[in-house]
């Protein structure tokens, strides 16, 4: 089984102590967003473990552990890094002074194959304009290209909370024109940077935008660098458009206190900071603790790795 960690949070840059005492003890204990009180048992075996896709903005606590924490497993890195202002993404270390180093040292660590570039959610408003994410895209592909193989953009999609929260910002509506032309613009970029570029879930950008569909849990990906086969079917659970392969997400709604202004995951800055003082790195939940009500249940967990069918 392929573990995601996580699309709901920053487990890296805020949860990496715990995440490690979980590796430790071998298992997790996930909550159902949908019914709390269905909570899932999930080994993290490295004999369960087909491999691990970390989802950050900021790797550098978990950097800080060095490589060998994750020993006997497979792991690689989503790591968004766009330019951005703390007017969007106010509790971002400097993308400039910290991120990009960060990257850097990262890749060194692991290989360029293994950290895989995001440049997303994309917005157009006064101050970010698309010759603003044109000339800024171009500065960090420059810096990155040496580090990744690949960048994977998306345009924001306009939840209820990020409506809210980032109405300050005066956003304006992007036609589907509008994001072709500046779809192609980045994928021209990137060529000239060496980099593969993929959309995520942006099955209506035309094909001469240079622009492919996205698969962030690739199970291609984890299957060459594993050397083996890896038939992982389709995530039919996520939404239309998204190429990713099954996995097990072991994170938390509303917990991640990086207060970007577009995030999904969480309700308010406010909710997410707050849910997040309740952490506790020992308990073997993300957040909180068992209580009256909660009932438990082992994960079974399928193991697609074929090593009789290894690549040349």
């Amino acid at each position: 089984m392929l573990i995601s960690a996580s699309r709901r949070t920053d487990i890296p840059a805020c949860f990496s102590h715990w995440f490690f005492r979980r590796i430790e003890e071998g298992y997790v204990l996930v909550r159902n967003p949908m019914n709390p009180h269905q909570v899932s048992r999930v080994s993290l075996s490295p004999q369960d473990v087909d491999g691990i896709m970390f989802w950050t903005k900021n790797p550098l606590p978990m950097l800080a552990a060095g490589p060998g924490a994750l020993k006997g497993y497979m792991y690689c890195f989503q790591f968004t890094l766009n330019a951005y202002g703390e007017d969007v993404e106010p509790n971002i270390p400097g993308k400039w002074t910290a991120m990009v180093p960060a990257f850097r040292r990262l890749s060194e660590q692991i290989g360029p194959q293994r950290v895989l570039w995001r440049y997303d959610p994309i917005f157009l408003s006064s101050a970010y304009t698309p010759e603003w994410h044109l000339q800024n895209f171009a500065a960090l592909a420059k810096a990155l290209s040496p580090y990744t193989c690949q960048c994977t953009i998306s345009f924001l999609d306009y939840y209820r909370n990020t409506a809210h929260n980032m109405a300050p910002l005066g956003l304006q509506k992007i036609s589907q024109e509008e994001k072709a032309r500046l779809a192609s613009g980045l994928a021209a970029i990137a060529r000239q940077a060496g980099l593969d570029i993929c959309a995520c879930a942006e099955e209506n950008l035309p094909e001469t935008c240079g622009v492919g569909p996205a698969s962030c849990i690739d199970s291609g990906r984890f299957a060459r660098l594993l050397g083996c086969a890896l038939p992982v079917p389709k995530d039919k659970t996520q939404r239309p458009g998204c190429g990713c392969a099954q996995s097990v997400d072991i994170g938390a709604y509303h917990t991640c206190p990086n207060g970007c202004l577009y995030c999904y995951a969480n309700a308010s800055a406010a909710a997410a900071v707050q849910n997040a003082g309740l952490h506790d790195f020992a308990s073997p939940l993300l957040l909180g603790e068992l209580g009256p009500g909660d009932v438990v249940t082992v994960r079974k967990m399928t193991v697609y790795r074929q090593a009789q069918m290894c690549f040349e």
